[in-house]
């Protein structure tokens, strides 16, 4: 499970650090792409990518094909340097807005890079009473 949230920035070469923390979980080597509906970038361990790969395989490919393309065309390998950095590939930075800082969060099976201002204004449309229900109704 990755769990947990912090701050970086990336640099005029569009490298950033990945935590310590989730660099041992993920790996040298995964995959990342985009959310276009959340506009953050996703980053999956090689092991997670695959059941999803399982699942896009089990799609019908006609009636999938758009998202299927759509999928595979946006979806990058990248490696850890020997700094613990990642180069964040440009058009994927350009389609959810990262200029400078991010915000990276572990949310379970993934991670997700959120610029931080598009994050903050995220925030503001989320319903913190429903957020409030759920925590209760699981015993938090």
């Amino acid at each position: 499970m990755l769990y947990g949230r912090y701050e970086h920035t990336v640099d005029a070469k569009n490298r950033m650090f990945v935590p310590a923390k989730f660099k041992e979980a993920l790996g040298a080597s995964f995959k990342v792409t985009y959310n276009d509906f959340n506009k953050c970038i996703l980053v999956y361990s090689d092991a997670e990518w695959e059941k999803y790969e399982n699942k896009i395989a089990q799609l019908p490919t006609l009636q999938f094909e758009d998202f299927i393309r759509t999928i595979y065309s946006n979806t990058v390998d990248v490696q850890v340097d020997s700094q613990g950095r990642i180069v964040i590939p440009q058009f994927l930075k350009e389609k959810v807005d990262i200029q400078k800082n991010v915000l990276v969060m572990g949310v379970g099976s993934h991670l997700e890079i959120w610029s931080q201002e598009v994050y903050a204004e995220k925030q503001k449309s989320v319903d913190m009473d429903k957020i409030k229900n759920l925590m209760m109704e699981l015993g938090f």
